[in-house]
């Protein structure tokens, strides 16, 4: 069984507090757009899964009670900033597994201006937090700094990364100058100005490398897709919709992440690589077939790290990789054109299914200036630490 993504919409990704809406606006008006890209009314969805971390229980159940009240299961997923990502992966598989012909993902998420905390969706208590060890693992080869413990572990990471291969701070702020330009011609984007590196390397430090303007924001907003059969293709004529998910793996944590003691394995780049690797086997295609990508730059040097994870080159050259313009427009890659995570934003349980949304209007052409031009497959990285990997590979049909 084959799935096809066929409809996807989002809302504006927007600074907490900064317009007046509750998350179920927000999963109305992605939800929406999504059927509306389709042409599918909402009574022909058979379930929906549904993404966030920051809302309570059976949050999704309000949500998609916006778009119709049709007695269908709802699903609540939560699995860190891979949540929107994970709903899109239980869609897909209950549509290949022949369960349903039309599934909703959604995710979104209605958050509070400041860094998160170190457990993500959690109450920010590291002792008692789903990410204890990969924290303790951190403090054991760096000690705690006051910084906030998210932006200090990947910034740990970075330092790493320095050491061991000669990564400089400018390769490192070149990842957020590429995601800032490009977010210029997101309309969907959090922020759309443009930073040259000189500023970036001169803003507000956060942690040691990293300053502000290679951070993620906190975010509100919402994404939707819609994931069918072959069948429902078929049977609506949806054929100059559809966009077949040819390959998806999730990954989670395993030996290799904690047997190094290194803060660029507990952050993820172990079951990163092991997520492409089982996605690649699936699709039948390679990181050298892809013409677009939209990996997790939740701090400029995880988009770093995830070069690396997905083949694009050998370990230790990701500085030079993007130093030399392979990751932009008229390089071998056109990586993150929404802006990213850095730029575009970052509500966590919609994250995975913007990238979702990108790609499908990449790969349809209808990103408008952001096009990267001849699209035809394109690849999706997000994952959440605690931990979670999705790769998911996208075909145009």
């Amino acid at each position: 069984m084959k799935a096809y993504i066929v409809g996807v919409g989002m809302t504006r990704f927007e600074k907490p507090e900064s317009r007046d809406w509750q998350y179920w606006d927000m999963a109305r008006e992605a939800g929406t757009a999504a059927l509306a890209d389709a042409g599918v009314p909402y009574a022909l969805v058979q379930q929906a899964a549904v993404g966030y971390c920051f809302q309570p229980s059976t949050a999704g159940q309000r949500a998609v009670y916006e778009l119709g009240l049709t007695g269908i299961p709802v699903y609540n997923v939560n699995n860190n900033c891979a949540t929107g990502s994970t709903a899109l992966t239980m869609a897909r598989q209950f549509v290949v597994g022949g369960l349903v012909d039309c599934v909703l993902a959604l995710g979104f998420e209605k958050m509070k201006r400041g860094s998160l905390g170190g457990g993500g969706g959690g109450d920010g208590d590291l002792r008692t937090s789903p990410v204890a060890r990969h924290y303790g693992i951190m403090a054991a080869r760096h000690g705690f700094d006051m910084t906030p413990p998210t932006a200090q572990i990947f910034g740990d990471a970075a330092r790493e990364h320095m050491e061991l291969h000669g990564t400089t701070p400018r390769q490192l702020a070149e990842v957020a100058a590429k995601n800032h330009r490009h977010s210029a011609a997101n309309p969907y984007a959090q922020f759309r100005e443009v930073y040259e590196v000189d500023e970036i390397l001169a803003a507000k430090p956060v942690h040691q490398p990293l300053t502000r303007l290679q951070c993620s924001p906190t975010s509100d907003g919402a994404a939707a897709v819609l994931v069918v059969s072959e069948r429902f293709v078929v049977e609506h004529g949806l054929h100059h919709k559809a966009v077949e998910i040819a390959g998806q793996a999730m990954a989670t944590d395993t030996d290799d992440s904690f047997a190094s003691g290194s803060c660029i394995d507990v952050v993820g780049q172990p079951m990163s690589r092991a997520a492409a690797r089982q996605a690649y086997e699936a699709s039948g295609l390679g990181i050298e077939d892809m013409e677009v990508i939209e990996l997790h730059d939740c701090f400029s040097v995880n988009e770093l790290l995830t070069y690396e994870a997905l083949g694009m080159c050998p370990y230790g050259e990701s500085g030079r990789l993007v130093e030399s313009g392979a990751t932009t427009y008229g390089g071998r890659w056109v990586v993150n054109p929404s802006g990213g995570l850095i730029s575009k934003g970052h509500p966590l349980g919609a994250t995975g299914l913007a990238q979702a949304a990108e790609l499908t209007w990449q790969l349809r052409g209808e990103a408008g200036s952001r096009q990267v031009p001849g699209a035809r497959n394109g690849l999706a990285h997000n994952i959440g630490l605690g931990g979670a990997a999705v790769v998911t590979v996208l075909r145009r049909g």
